[in-house]
């Protein structure tokens, strides 16, 4: 019998198993990945939706591998190295292609916030995951006694919001191009006195068309 927290069984396949030995580290990062997954899966039950624990698992402790060090040099979103990453080891696991997928575009969209509540539920619920560490939202969905047991399991520790930042920022600092129209360029904004945010409206009128 695998562990639970607040009600949630924490996947212990060989598919999960191996994602958790890929993922361990840094562990701000895992920490990160395992209170979104298990406030993902509160708020998935809440709201009564079918979905597969083992690749929302995947998906949360996948979701920022990209801002880790073998990523430093790539010129791709943070979240397109992080959704290939999973791509990668569910195709290695033999998962069947629609649910890698699915899995993909969870990991891509999980920072378009406008975007991912409309879409299929392991996307939205991923989605919701991260908005309820990193923001407090969805506290209506996840009762106190919930998310006190999440941080007793996997704690944000001291000084997890600026920790979380920086790990942005240093994950993101050698490809600031690829920030345009993402929440990275506010990271960067706060982070790097040098960046200078690529401006939408500059880009339309600045652009190769005479009118």
């Amino acid at each position: 019998m695998g562990q639970s927290v607040a009600g949630i069984r924490i996947p212990d396949s060989a598919l999960a198993r191996a994602a958790a030995a890929a993922a361990q580290e840094p562990a701000l990062l895992y920490r990160h990945a395992m209170r979104v997954f298990l406030f993902a899966s509160l708020i998935g039950r809440r709201r009564a939706l079918a979905f597969d624990a083992d690749l929302l698992y995947v998906a949360a402790l996948f979701h920022d591998i990209g801002l880790t060090r073998r990523y430093r040099d790539s010129h791709h979103r943070f979240e397109v190295d992080s959704a290939n990453a999973a791509q990668a080891f569910l195709d290695g696991h033999g998962v069947p292609a629609a649910e890698t997928a699915e899995t993909w575009r969870a990991i891509a969209l999980h920072t378009s916030f406008g975007i991912h509540p409309h879409m299929a539920p392991l996307t939205a619920l991923l989605g919701a995951g991260v908005e309820t560490d990193l923001f407090g939202s969805h506290f209506d969905e996840v009762t106190r006694a919930e998310r006190d047991a999440v941080l007793h399991a996997w704690p944000r520790g001291a000084g997890f919001k600026e920790l979380i930042l920086e790990a942005l920022a240093e994950g993101i600092a050698q490809r600031a191009a690829t920030t345009f129209g993402s929440v990275c360029a506010d990271v960067l904004e706060r982070h790097d006195p040098n960046y200078r945010r690529m401006n939408f409206c500059g880009r339309v009128l600045g652009s190769n068309w005479k009118d």
